[in-house]
């Protein structure tokens, strides 16, 4: 799912192509895709974008008479723009937005269609589509502080709810944690002021050092092949490689369709996690490190 890093670089390309253009018209191909009726498209169709702004995971698009268009990627989704508009209608999008310079378009990986599209009124419209996480660029350490230990949750559960802090999700929250030397399971009431400050502290410099890194990589073009695993990425994505700290392998929990990944000797003290998928097999004889679990997968080979 594309998370504050890629949000914003797709705003800031998406400003310098249709702020203050027109949008001539939308074309829907998914009936799934657009969960309002009322106001109608046609409402923003022949109007300038006047405005572009981020809601938690959603890009928001702004036109006269505080009308928004409110676009929500979720895990799949992916926006793609056109110069030539042929070249645009012969894409399998779930939505063409043609603009007055161009078209952009939006597709979605998968069978499971989940992206979704809303057009509301004003500030209040807005609201409802927010899930009121914290901003943490906008906030300093005590409001931080407050929102994470308001309840006792996991670290990783803490980061990724869109209600505790906005634009936060699977993978760079397992970049922030590493950056923080932090176990994904730790439990937030549980945590030191130190470890609090080193968490906030981490949340900052690895959503700004993304960014920057988005911004270098992608230059003037517009972002595409938006993904969550990229090379350079400390631990998200990087089961059995080295740490790039300390040169341990990295480890990870499996849950549904998604893992969390760690190092064992930076983040848990050496020691290993459950990890479902096979602690539910081994139960009591699920190894306590690293060293336990590599020495158990040989003697089954």
């Amino acid at each position: 799912m594309p998370e504050f890093p890629d949000i914003i670089v797709y705003i800031e390309a998406l400003e310098k192509r249709v702020l203050g253009v027109e949008l001539k018209h939308i074309r829907i191909a998914s009936p799934f895709l657009l969960r309002t009726a009322f106001p109608p498209l046609s409402s923003v169709e022949g109007k300038v974008v006047k405005e572009i702004q981020r809601l938690g995971k959603r890009i928001c698009f702004g036109f006269d008479k505080d009308l928004w268009l409110v676009l929500h990627l979720m895990i799949a989704g992916r926006l793609h723009w056109y110069d030539d508009r042929a070249k645009a209608s012969k894409s399998r999008g779930l939505a063409v937005f043609e603009f007055a310079n161009g078209s952009l378009v939006l597709t979605e990986a998968g069978t499971q269609k989940r992206a979704s599209l809303h057009l509301v009124e004003g500030t209040d419209g807005l609201a409802k589509l927010n899930p009121g996480g914290l901003e943490v660029f906008e906030t300093n350490l005590a409001e931080f502080t407050a929102a994470l230990q308001q309840r006792n949750h996991t670290l990783k559960r803490a980061l990724t709810d869109p209600r505790i802090f906005s634009g936060i999700g699977n993978a760079y929250s397992d970049e922030i944690l590493f950056q923080a030397q932090l176990s994904p399971v730790a439990l937030t009431q549980k945590l030191t002021p130190e470890e609090v400050r080193r968490l906030y502290g981490a949340v900052k410099t690895s959503l700004t050092d993304w960014v920057e890194r988005l911004r270098k990589e992608y230059g003037e073009r517009f972002p595409e092949k938006v993904t969550a695993f990229r090379p350079d990425m400390a631990t998200h994505g990087k089961y059995k490689e080295p740490c790039p700290r300390c040169g341990n392998k990295i480890q990870r929990i499996r849950y549904a369709a998604n893992e969390t990944n760690y190092c064992p000797h930076c983040q848990t003290n050496g020691k290993l996690l459950a990890d479902r998928a096979l602690s539910q097999l081994l139960k009591k004889d699920w190894p306590r490190s690293q060293e336990e679990l590599e020495s158990l997968l040989r003697d089954k080979t």
